[in-house]
């Protein structure tokens, strides 16, 4: 973008969010690992004849599509990150690729239950031995799955320790979706292979379903958390976030009087804010004034202040 030399000193960047390569990358490779074991499942649930193993390869297809979603996402958000279009930069799109992510979360335990609701009533014949073996293979590699992706998420936390209060809001959601794919999809393999044995042990083949319907509403339960925090961003629902008090409290504090008449912040990045702040004061002062000392709190990335004199 070319800036005038009259126009340079007051030209900013509209690029509020790093990305998170290691992130991206850790996601490509957790979507080759369960695209793999998805093919295997599928495969092993053929020959075996066993449908616990068809019903989880279909059931881990949701997780390597969300999975991608990710990915495409990190990749839209870099390739569009100098695109003027987008006013505050392209870190929603990951907001927006979580958010959908999740919605592939409740159409899984969906399917969890209904499969369980199924099979409770109607019970097929299980191959034990078969179904274990593949069962504990998926565990393995949704394990490595979540652990490429928890480092990432580590990584992009390590710079934000020095205000715990914002913790919360250094969260990368599209990281956060793909974890809970594969902590989701880890914890169903953990409750598949505890009714599997308990089945072949003791015939009770009765926990496979039941384990079921408990690992459908654990991914509600999580489902609903992502939903919840990425849905928030979206509709910019941010009015109640520490910065906003902490805001008030820079204007109280100022050495001119002022009256906050309008305020608007909403998120522009992890950890990053935007604000909108239109004052109302009896002394004739510049709002770069005001600017200066908002400017202390590292998270308010964007500030555009209004001053009215009367």
């Amino acid at each position: 973008m070319h800036v005038s030399p009259s126009a340079e000193r007051w030209y900013h960047s509209h690029i509020f969010d790093e990305g998170n390569p290691l992130a991206e990358r850790n996601t490509r490779i957790a979507v080759a690992l369960t695209a793999f074991m998805m093919v295997a499942e599928i495969i092993g649930g053929w020959v075996y004849n066993s449908m616990a193993l068809l019903a989880d390869g279909w059931h881990m297809s949701s997780h390597a599509l969300a999975l991608g979603l990710s990915v495409m996402a990190y990749s839209a958000a870099r390739r569009y990150a100098h695109d003027k279009r987008f006013a505050f930069g392209t870190w929603k799109i990951e907001v927006l690729g979580g958010y959908t992510s999740a919605i592939f979360l409740v159409a899984v335990a969906g399917l969890m239950l209904f499969q369980s609701a199924e099979r409770l009533i109607s019970p097929t014949p299980i191959h034990y031995n078969e179904a274990i073996e593949i069962a504990i293979l998926g565990l393995l590699v949704n394990l490595a799955c979540a652990w490429l992706l928890k480092d990432g998420h580590s990584h992009d936390h390590h710079h934000h320790d020095h205000n715990h209060s914002h913790h919360e809001h250094h969260h990368d959601l599209n990281l956060r979706s793909a974890y809970m794919h594969v902590i989701a999809d880890a914890a169903t393999s953990v409750l598949a292979i505890f009714a599997l044995i308990c089945g072949k042990l003791w015939g009770a083949a009765w926990l496979d379903p039941i384990m079921g319907i408990v690992g459908a509403g654990l991914v509600s339960v999580w489902a609903y958390g992502l939903l919840r925090d990425s849905g928030r961003i979206l509709l910019d629902a941010e009015m109640d976030a520490p910065v906003v008090a902490e805001i008030y409290e820079v204007i109280e504090a100022s050495p001119i009087k002022a009256t906050i008449t309008d305020l608007h912040v909403w998120r522009v990045g992890k950890g990053k804010y935007s604000c909108i702040l239109s004052l109302h004061t009896s002394e004739g002062v510049s709002p770069d004034f005001f600017k200066e000392q908002l400017s202390i709190h590292e998270e308010l990335a964007h500030i555009t202040v209004e001053v009215n004199q009367g």
